[in-house]
């Protein structure tokens, strides 16, 4: 049998029972005489190719579909900056023991960063990230605790964990130095509480 009557009892095989159009079906004949007119030809350098495309295509889909991402500088907890000539703010700590600390230092810089930086005993288990209430001060004056930024609702559910909480209490971490808090004194509790956010987290 001829490849042309091969090819037509294909066609016939593959044709659906409605009954096809005679146009179609002329179409149909007409591509299958050309292809089995057409000479032979190795089907290994076709098929290396299209998988050489294959992968080419493959791995720029996957670059364009990578995720794009972008970062943000590191929190430099820890870090004091150096004031400014005329712009020194004076902080002073009452440790647990009654002593005084008086440093000076710039706008900006938080009582955590502040007395850890000193040598004080602040603990701050978080990491400056209010997530504790280690870094629990005491504002000394009434006045001088207004002009702090009010306590946002993750503050003030650290400072319901921490100990010998007081109406002036505040998150060392929180509270940032600033013209309005120049000659600020704070106390440190005599002992802290060191519960955590995550302490509460759903474990089931």
């Amino acid at each position: 049998m001829s490849p042309v009557h091969c090819a037509v009892r294909s066609l016939c095989a593959s044709l659906p029972r409605v009954r096809p159009s005679p146009a179609r079906l002329q179409t149909s004949y007409q591509r299958l005489i050309h292809r089995a007119a057409a000479p032979s030809v190795s089907s290994a350098p076709i098929r290396l190719a299209c998988q050489s495309t294959w992968r080419r295509k493959s791995w720029d889909s996957a670059v364009r579909s990578r995720r794009s991402f972008s970062t943000t500088p590191a929190a430099q907890h820890g870090h004091l900056h150096t004031p400014k000539p005329g712009e020194e703010r004076k902080v002073t700590f009452i440790d647990k023991d009654g002593d005084e600390h008086t440093f000076e230092v710039a706008d900006g810089d938080n009582l955590l960063d502040i007395a850890q930086d000193n040598d004080l005993e602040m603990e701050g288990a978080c990491g400056g990230s209010c997530a504790c209430s280690t870094c629990h001060v005491i504002v000394d004056d009434a006045d001088m605790y207004d002009q702090i930024p009010e306590p946002d609702d993750d503050e003030n559910d650290m400072l319901d964990l921490a100990f010998g909480l007081t109406e002036t209490s505040r998150l060392g971490c929180q509270v940032k130095m600033s013209k309005e808090l120049d000659g600020i004194v704070v106390r440190l509790p005599s002992m802290t509480r060191n519960l955590q956010a995550s302490d509460f987290a759903d474990k089931s």
